[in-house]
């Protein structure tokens, strides 16, 4: 760290406390590998312990948090890579399903590891084997002791497609200091809209250019060859019907509509959570219908096909003409609607959309996504969108292409441009 860095109270508060980490971290990660919440042979890179080597050349380093975050890095990879040549990229991510469905979408010249816990020996484990030429954080979680660390360094850092709400600004405004002092070792920092730079801003954020979502910009999902082949042959004759990324409400809503359709078309239930297929197996039989459960092995033969597996958004995506987004009927407040754009298969959502208000204000005005009401659901999944959907790929195939002028200025501060 350069004397010129800020390091005020907060941000000493939280780097003291990071040094009490390794003190309960070893029991911590077994409980959670006794859960089944890590990898069992990986769960150890979170102790800076790396299961990989480092490729030769520059690396870039890309963290995001979660599954819907950490996919949305591949466009901005694909960017970059298409001006670097010889980079290579090593993506970090904090959870298990992040992990492996990334696996099934890896980019080329990419390679995932879990982020550390942010205890500085793990940390400096991590930063001695991958020696990074930038760090580029998305979104808006930040650990103080891998910023102050990577800055320390002297590795350029970047905050990309960062996205905070009023909500999530108001939890984070009494740690204005440690937020400020985080920003301030940022050479970078872009915002997916206006209401974000002004609470990064007043956050102590400096220098904030909006520049969108990175997840307007990913590719299409991956999907087996095989797997798409016999699903597509099993569903045969099914007129099929998507609810994608489901919580509770969405599938209340959803059966609810399906009990009371006549004909009734397939409905395939995807849960953003698959461990919980049986339990709405169970709410499928108290709405009067018969589902069974792709984890379980069994096929599409029933009113509902609870699609229960991890990384194959992208066979139901491609297979179903037509998908109701899940998390519009509750508090979740949305999930990503470009996954389905990219893929053509047209949108329906609930009113509860303020996770990605700009996305779908965008989707809106081209004519490329629609509201419908819970007791509409079954009828709209099954009218035809397909003018609809052509407007929401060819929204997404655009926005796959300006990356360029982002990757260009994350390559100079990398030295590679």
């Amino acid at each position: 760290m350069t004397t010129s860095d800020p390091k005020g109270a907060q941000l000493r508060l939280a780097l003291a406390l990071t040094r009490a980490i390794p003190l309960v971290a070893p029991t911590l990660l077994k409980r959670r590998l006794a859960k089944g919440k890590d990898l069992p042979d990986r769960w150890r890179e979170k102790l800076g312990e790396p299961s990989l080597p480092r490729p030769d050349g520059p690396l870039i380093w890309l963290h995001a948090v979660g599954l819907g975050e950490t996919l949305a890095l591949r466009g901005l990879i694909a960017a970059l890579a298409g001006q670097a040549p010889d980079a290579e990229f090593l993506v970090t991510s904090t959870t298990r399903g992040s992990a492996e469905v990334l696996a099934q979408n890896l980019p080329p010249r990419t390679r995932h590891q879990f982020l550390p816990l942010d205890a500085p020996g793990y940390l400096a484990r991590f930063l001695d084997h991958w020696r990074p030429a930038l760090s580029v954080w998305a979104e808006q979680d930040l650990w103080p002791g891998a910023v102050t660390a990577t800055a320390a360094r002297g590795i350029p850092l970047a905050l990309v497609n960062a996205r905070m709400n009023a909500e999530a600004y108001a939890r984070r405004r009494r740690w204005t200091g440690l937020y400020a002092d985080l920003f301030a070792r940022f050479r970078l920092i872009t915002a997916q809209d206006e209401a974000t730079a002004r609470h990064l801003q007043a956050l102590g954020a400096k220098r904030v250019s909006v520049t969108g979502s990175l997840k307007a910009a990913a590719p299409p999902l991956a999907a087996d060859p095989l797997r798409l082949a016999e699903a597509r042959e099993a569903l045969t004759g099914r007129n099929p019907v998507l609810l994608a990324s489901s919580h509770p409400e969405d599938e209340f809503v959803a059966l609810s509509a399906l009990r009371a359709a006549h004909p009734r078309p397939l409905l395939l239930i995807a849960p953003r959570d698959p461990h919980r297929g049986a339990e709405i197996a169970i709410r499928a039989a108290e709405h009067g219908l018969t589902a069974t459960r792709r984890n379980a092995g069994q096929g599409p033969t029933a009113d509902v096909w609870i699609t229960d597996t991890f990384g194959e958004m992208g066979l139901w995506y491609r297979l179903c003409a037509t998908c109701l987004i899940g998390g519009t009927f509750g508090a979740t407040e949305g999930h990503n609607p470009w996954e389905p754009a990219a893929l053509g298969s047209a949108m329906l959502h609930g009113p509860r959309i303020a996770n990605f208000a700009t996305d779908f204000a965008a989707l809106h005005q081209a004519g490329a996504a629609q509201p419908v009401q819970p007791e509409a659901v079954i009828a709209a999944l099954t009218a035809d969108h397909s003018a609809m959907a052509a407007r929401a790929k060819a929204l997404s195939d655009t926005a796959q292409g300006a990356l360029a002028p982002l990757a260009t200025d994350l390559l100079k501060l990398a030295g590679l441009a």
